[in-house]
């Protein structure tokens, strides 16, 4: 490991740790507070008024990896933190300035998530050779149509960021579970924009989770979820590693496919399967788990999900 990126990282880890306190102060005082949805649980009712959109110290983050190593990579790993970070913006600022649970409309959300996966993809192929390749363990690599390839990727990368703001529905969750992910990417990649900006987002999530632990002082929002999940989708098809996304991102596609499973089910049959969807409430509603556990758990199923990525990208591929 180049001793720079570590530099970095820490240079990451504190300012982040530093610097959001000052952040949680100013948006209290602007009134940018968390509403809370009428049907989630009594616990969660109590998190009303919690600063949201603390996410937007990750910039910090993103910043010490462009002065870093400016390379056009960096910032194409950038672009794709910041862009979907506007789209979580935009979100958040609809609930914290009009106190409005909902946000903007789903479908606003979609149109402004594919625009900017659409140019990012675009770049990515045209610019950075990306191949309209997946490959499979054992060395078999299946070439498509670029226009197939191309359709295929940009649902992986939008479906993908929105299961990772999925999880992030509890005090620390993604923070602990997106980091084993991002040091998978640490680990394996040759690139090393990938390397830098992987190990200092590492840092500026612990520095983060410092306040966004139980009991949260503060909430990242989708103006940090949607980032995290833009820049790991995008890592996935630069790395070419989508074939282990199921296991790499296992947590993230729980959460999401359990809210698709429970509408599913209950437009046909009108009951539900789970008690409450993303999963994560389940767990507490029906099994009485508390946030604590249910964080160390799926953090320690990320933890394995990466170990296993990793050892068949390793062995296999």
């Amino acid at each position: 490991m180049n001793f720079y990126t570590l530099i970095a990282a820490i240079l990451s880890f504190v300012l982040v740790a530093l610097l959001s306190p000052v952040w949680i102060r100013t948006l209290r005082r602007i009134g940018w507070l968390q509403p809370i949805r009428k049907e989630l649980p009594p616990d969660h009712q109590a998190k009303k008024g919690t600063p949201l959109m603390a996410g937007m110290v990750f910039m910090i983050g993103v910043l010490i990896s462009l002065i870093a190593q400016p390379t056009p990579m960096m910032w194409l790993l950038a672009a794709s933190f910041i862009l979907l970070g506007i789209v979580g913006f935009s979100d958040d600022f609809k609930k914290a300035a009009f106190q409005d649970p909902q946000g903007i409309s789903g479908k606003a959300k979609l149109v402004m998530q594919f625009t900017f996966t659409i140019a990012l993809l675009l770049i990515a192929m045209n610019s950075f050779g990306v191949e309209p390749t997946i490959a499979f363990p054992g060395g078999f690599v299946w070439t498509l149509p670029a226009a197939v390839y191309f359709v295929i990727m940009l649902l992986f990368i939008v479906g993908s960021a929105n299961a990772i703001n999925f999880t992030d529905g509890l005090d620390g969750l993604l923070i602990i579970v997106a980091i084993p992910t991002y040091l998978f990417f640490f680990v394996i990649s040759d690139e090393p924009a990938i390397k830098l900006f992987s190990l200092v987002m590492v840092g500026a999530l612990l520095g983060l989770f410092l306040y966004n632990k139980y009991p949260a002082k503060a909430f990242m929002g989708d103006t940090g979820s949607l980032a995290i999940g833009g820049s790991l989708s995008l890592m996935a098809v630069i790395e070419k590693v989508e074939i282990l996304v199921p296991l790499l991102f296992v947590i993230y596609f729980a959460e999401q496919f359990s809210v698709i499973i429970q509408v599913a089910y209950y437009k046909r049959t009108k009951k539900r399967i789970f008690r409450m969807t993303p999963i994560h409430y389940h767990y507490s509603l029906k099994y009485g788990w508390n946030e604590r556990k249910i964080v160390a758990v799926f953090g320690n199923v990320s933890w394995l999900g990466a170990f296993l990525s990793w050892l068949i990208w390793y062995l296999w591929m």
